[in-house]
């Protein structure tokens, strides 16, 4: 009766291990790699984990790229973030928050505000299809007055 129980056990195990390794479980993990920059105030935003349905698409309505102002005493000016497909996904439906949506297309999403106050955030949400699962990625850069961070903030995806 024992042995029944462990091969029961190692059987459902290996079982879920497959399901895993084959890609079924639907989720999705990724990586970023954003340069640091010495007296950059700005903090990137993107997913750690997202789900993804049996056609390419993230669940939950997309995915949430942003910036973060980690300044507990300065504003800056004329900030835009923009988000661009370096390999296998396109965009949806863009909804910005803290600011707006300048520029949409299909590879490209860019979001705007005339002051990204103290503490504030700038950011989209974005209905994303995967081309590839296994291989995507996106890059970032962000524009604006006031700071000393790089124009290329990195890319994220794996």
């Amino acid at each position: 009766m024992n042995r029944m129980r462990t091969t029961a056990a190692v059987l459902g195990t290996a079982g879920v291990l497959t399901a895993a390794q084959l890609g079924l479980a639907g989720g999705a993990f990724a990586a970023t790699q954003a340069p640091t920059s010495s007296g950059c105030p700005i903090n990137l935003v993107y997913p750690t984990s997202f789900y993804i349905d049996s056609h390419g698409w993230v669940t939950n309505g997309g995915l949430y790229f942003g910036i973060k102002n980690k300044s507990t005493t300065k504003s800056f000016k004329k900030v835009s973030f923009t988000v661009t497909d370096v390999k296998n996904i396109r965009f949806g439906s863009a909804k910005a928050t803290g600011g707006k949506v300048t520029h949409k297309t299909s590879k490209t999403v860019t979001v705007y505000t005339g002051t990204l106050n103290k503490k504030a955030s700038l950011g989209v949400k974005v209905q994303t299809h995967l081309l590839n699962t296994q291989s995507y990625k996106v890059k970032f850069t962000l524009h604006g007055s006031g700071w000393t961070c790089a124009v290329d903030q990195g890319t994220w995806g794996n």
